[in-house]
């Protein structure tokens, strides 16, 4: 995929006219408009992104999640989710968490959250929920994936419990994180377009 993006950008910047061609081309309208219409385009760019945050604000305050929609990086979790299914989460504190149910926990100084099945549930006298988990595609427990010393995952590393999905949309999302050069081009192809155009 990077050979085909790297070709395509050296065929653009090494045909006629070369480089001066790509600038006109895709600055030629800035040129054309006044500071009014320039600002106008920013604040609409401004807006769409502000837009974006609010919605995905929205969406942790009704679901209870600090990230409610998730995508599946691994194939660990087949064949119930493949790698690049898009996960939708709730986080429900009053709702008891039961051995079956598909969780996305994160661990203490790991980045990426993990999405597994819970297949023990530990309830103390004092209320407090210990949980074991387990990819349906692996042979052992999570227990080598838990922090040095952990045995459970306790209810405070849940992020969230998986409620629906979308299969594969999220494979955008990994090929931005595997290709970054992709991810800048379509970016800044996002933000030149909007900037840009007119309607």
């Amino acid at each position: 995929l990077c050979g085909i993006i790297s070709c395509t950008i050296i065929s653009v910047f090494s045909g006629p006219g070369g480089m001066d061609a790509v600038v006109e081309t895709l600055f030629g309208d800035v040129k054309r408009m006044d500071k009014r219409q320039v600002f106008y385009q920013m604040l609409n760019f401004g807006m769409i992104v502000s837009s974006a945050l609010m919605i995905w604000k929205g969406l942790m305050v009704v679901t209870g999640s600090e990230s409610p929609i998730v995508v599946v990086l691994s194939g660990s979790m087949e064949p119930a989710f493949y790698r690049g299914d898009l996960l939708f989460l709730t986080n429900n504190e009053n709702d008891p968490i039961r051995a079956g149910e598909i969780l996305v926990y994160k661990i203490k100084d790991r980045d990426i959250p993990i999405v597994h099945r819970v297949i023990k549930v530990h309830e103390k006298s004092n209320g407090e929920v210990k949980l074991l988990t387990k990819g349906d595609n692996n042979a052992v427990d999570d227990r080598g994936l838990y922090a040095p010393g952990q045995l459970w995952v306790s209810k405070s590393e849940v992020v969230g419990r998986a409620r629906g999905f979308l299969p594969y949309v999220g494979m955008v999302t990994i090929l931005m994180t595997d290709y970054p050069l992709l991810k800048y081009v379509l970016l800044g192809g996002l933000g030149v377009f909007v900037l840009l155009h007119r309607e």
